[in-house]
C-alpha cells in the first residue's frame, strides 16, 4: 500500500509499506495491507511505519487525520519529527 505523511509545510514521507501504526485518539491503531476505507482522528504520539518484514521507520507527530482508501494511506498532521 501507498503511505503519505503531509504536515502544513511538506510533504515527510512518501511510498510503499506493508503497514503503519497510528496514535488515534483513545489508543493506538494499525492499519495494513487492502485495509476497508477508513477516516479517523489521530493523537499526538509516535506512528510506526512498517517498511518491509525486517525494517521500520518512527516519526514523532502531532494530532491530525488519516485517510485510508483505495489501498491508499494519507496521514494529515499538523507537525512531524
Amino acid at each position: 500500500m501507498i503511505l503519505e505523511i503531509l504536515t502544513p509545510d511538506k510533504k515527510v514521507y512518501s511510498g510503499d509499506v506493508l503497514g503503519v501504526q497510528l496514535p488515534g485518539i483513545t489508543g493506538l491503531f494499525e492499519v495494513l495491507d487492502k485495509h476497508a476505507p477508513l477516516v479517523s482522528a489521530l493523537g499526538k504520539g509516535q506512528l510506526k511505519i512498517l517498511k518491509d518484514k525486517n525494517s521500520t521507520e518512527s516519526y514523532k507527530i502531532q494530532s491530525g487525520f488519516v485517510e485510508v482508501l483505495n489501498n491508499k494511506v494519507t496521514v494529515l498532521v499538523e507537525g512531524c519529527e
